[in-house]
């Protein structure tokens, strides 16, 4: 039999408790919440129910652990951006979209480490108030655009290194709604103005958080709690370059759809990038940006304490917004301005899905018999910390399936 694909999940729970216990003290509830929860995921320990396919000539049986659908687990977030990509697919308009990035300075990732809930916030409202400032610009291009933003902390090699995500659609609406205002078909705001603006919104936003007693220092870093201090720290990254990148628009709205599937809910790592792993270390492929071409997939080896350290650094806040949306897209408006833009770009209304009655249908799995592609209907349910109660006369497949 093949072995089974390593997880990020077996890695944990093979030397969690050793890591936790060496850091003892210096672990945020946070982190060990969401240790315990991939930990515990897809296992008797969540619970689960039995799966028998509705075809009594088939009968294929399937055993499946409830998944904890914590947002930094790597097996849950399939089911999750799916069901996300399916309420956003609606509001795609048929126009070219871009996609933005705007990269924190390496000379603040350690204050925002320090003040994650602060910094990563003031990140994403500094990215959307400039882009969203820049495009309504009539020296620009003048309209009210909509921003889809998400929130990433990693690098490729699960390093500190937050930066926003945006997908903005290439025009807006004009400034009394009349009409749609398309931007160039390759050139949406030029990076540099962008990244200027950037700059001293952000460095303005964390002047005044540090003024109103907003930011907490540590360690080698407690100096900067001295207003001056801050001020003298803040002044060479007022004369650096930062990064803003743009990338070349997309083909369409099913690219947009199939961009926004891989980064809306990617954790720091995924489980087909781990390689192998025991007492030693863990291998995992990372990419080295710096590199073009094949050759910028290389392989690392962390211990595997050190690997736990990186994953755990990546952690947000409770109740932490990591996907929003900005100007014509805030969830205040978004219904009505996007139909008000689809009407001005002569596009009709996504058709509306009925929805049937549930009533007195049995439950059922969402996805269909892997035999024959019947309806897969729940026999059984079992609490967590149990087992099934059905003993079929084979022992029927464990399957790691998303069921939330």
């Amino acid at each position: 039999m093949p072995r089974p694909a390593l997880e990020v999940a077996d890695i944990l729970r093979d030397h969690g408790a050793a890591w936790r216990e060496a850091n003892r003290g210096h672990v945020s509830l946070g982190q060990l919440k969401v240790m315990s929860a991939i930990e515990r995921c897809r296992t008797a320990a969540l619970g689960g129910h039995v799966a028998r396919c509705e075809s009594e000539a088939c009968g294929h049986t399937v055993i499946a652990y409830n998944s904890c659908r914590n947002r930094h687990c790597p097996k849950c977030q399939g089911a999750a951006a799916r069901k996300w990509l399916a309420a956003r697919e609606a509001e795609l308009l048929p126009v070219g979209y871009f996609h933005v990035v705007y990269t924190l300075p390496a000379g603040l990732r350690e204050v925002a480490y320090q003040n994650k809930r602060v910094v990563y916030d003031l990140l994403m409202k500094a990215a959307a108030e400039t882009t969203l400032a820049i495009a309504a610009d009539p020296k620009r291009l003048g309209a009210r655009i909509g921003i889809t933003a998400v929130l990433h902390t990693w690098g490729s090699a699960m390093t500190h290194h937050p930066h926003v995500h945006m997908i903005v659609p290439g025009g807006g609406l004009s400034h009394d709604g009349s009409r749609w205002i398309a931007s160039p078909s390759n050139f949406l705001v030029h990076v540099k103005v962008l990244a200027r603006l950037f700059r001293g919104k952000l460095l303005a936003m964390l002047t005044q958080a540090h003024g109103e007693g907003r930011l907490k220092f540590f360690n080698t870093h407690a100096q900067l709690a001295d207003k001056r201090v801050f001020k003298r720290f803040l002044a060479p990254l007022r004369r650096s370059k930062w990064v803003v990148y743009c990338k070349d628009p997309f083909a369409g709205p099913e690219q947009v759809l199939r961009y926004l599937s891989r980064y809306t809910h990617r954790v720091a790592i995924s489980n087909r990038r781990l390689l192998a792993a025991d007492d030693g270390g863990v291998s995992f492929r990372w990419k080295d940006y710096r590199i073009d071409g094949p050759g910028r997939w290389k392989t690392m080896t962390l211990t595997p304490h050190e690997f736990i350290r990186r994953f755990l650094m990546h952690v947000l806040p409770q109740g932490f917004h990591r996907i929003r949306h900005y100007g014509l897209f805030a969830n205040g408006h978004r219904a009505v301005s996007t139909a008000k833009a689809r009407e001005l770009l002569a596009v009709p209304p996504p058709s509306e899905q009925p929805e049937g009655a549930k009533v007195d249908q049995p439950c059922t799995l969402s996805h269909p018999c892997p035999r024959c592609g019947g309806r897969m209907l729940i026999i059984e349910t079992f609490a967590p910390g149990c087992e099934p109660k059905y003993r079929p006369n084979a022992t029927p497949p464990m399957v790691r399936i998303d069921t939330s």
